[in-house]
């Protein structure tokens, strides 16, 4: 079970914040997305998720060959609201990401692009 502090730690690191908080606004990104709009490679992109997919905080789903991310629906009310005070300070940089991720178009079109 990941306790307060580890959680913190986990988002300490500037990609994995990002990557959280994009899921906070988006239900559902795969690894081309998270590349194209955080400009990461793959596999750091890869690296980032596993890690928070094996503390507990993200979901999978495959689609395919395609596995889809998504924040865990365990994620405890105090880890939830660490994540809304962070959305709040960083809601100038998630807003542009979003933007970013607006461009590639829709989900569908998006998947032929990337994954």
């Amino acid at each position: 079970m990941l306790n307060t502090l580890s959680f913190i730690k986990l988002l300490a690191d500037e990609t994995r914040l990002s990557i959280v908080l994009l899921l906070e606004r988006q239900p559902e990104l795969c690894v081309c997305e998270f590349t194209q709009v955080l400009m990461v490679s793959q596999p750091k992109i890869s690296r980032h998720l596993a890690m928070l997919r094996e503390a507990g905080v993200l979901a999978t789903r495959r689609s395919g060959k395609w596995i889809h991310y998504s924040l865990s629906s365990a994620l405890s009310y105090e880890f939830k609201a660490i994540l809304k005070s962070a959305a709040i300070s960083e809601e100038t940089k998630i807003s542009s990401l979003i933007a970013e991720l607006e461009k590639i178009g829709d989900r569908p079109e998006r998947l032929a692009i990337c994954c």
